[in-house]
């Protein structure tokens, strides 16, 4: 597509970048409010999952909060297995959903994770964390 305010940028083609899809899934800003307005710091580390179960879950009464609230908690997870875990890469599955692969192959639906998390705090974000560390 050619707009012509844009001048004469070349189209991107093929694979898309890594680092900016990283990037992007990171944002998770209804989460990182959230956790600001509660004293906790998400700085991309097991710690901070750790914090974020921890957190009075007063979001469990506002479905629409809820459900951006477990896709942001999913994000969030992956995007700390990514930065920590040797090997682990977004990867997006066909019908769009960002899943975690690990070194050993194995894919981690970390939305559906985050999702299951915010309905009901089970399993936590740091033991989901410390099962995929492991592999």
């Amino acid at each position: 597509m050619k707009i012509p305010f844009l001048g004469n940028r070349p189209e991107k083609r093929g694979t898309p970048d890594p680092e900016g899809i990283a990037e992007l899934l990171a944002e998770c800003e209804l989460l990182r409010s959230l956790a600001s307005r509660e004293g906790v710091q998400l700085d991309d580390t097991a710690a901070s999952l750790e914090a974020l179960d921890q957190l009075v879950p007063r979001w469990r009464d506002d479905e629409e909060v809820l459900s951006w609230l477990g896709n942001d908690a999913g994000l969030y997870l992956g995007t700390v297995i990514v930065r920590t875990v040797p090997g682990a890469a977004w990867e997006i599955w066909p019908n769009g959903q960002p899943v975690v692969r690990l070194a050993s192959g194995r894919e981690f639906d970390v939305v559906a994770s985050g999702h299951a998390w915010a309905a009901s705090g089970v399993p936590e974000l740091s033991q989901l964390y410390g099962e995929v560390a492991e592999t």
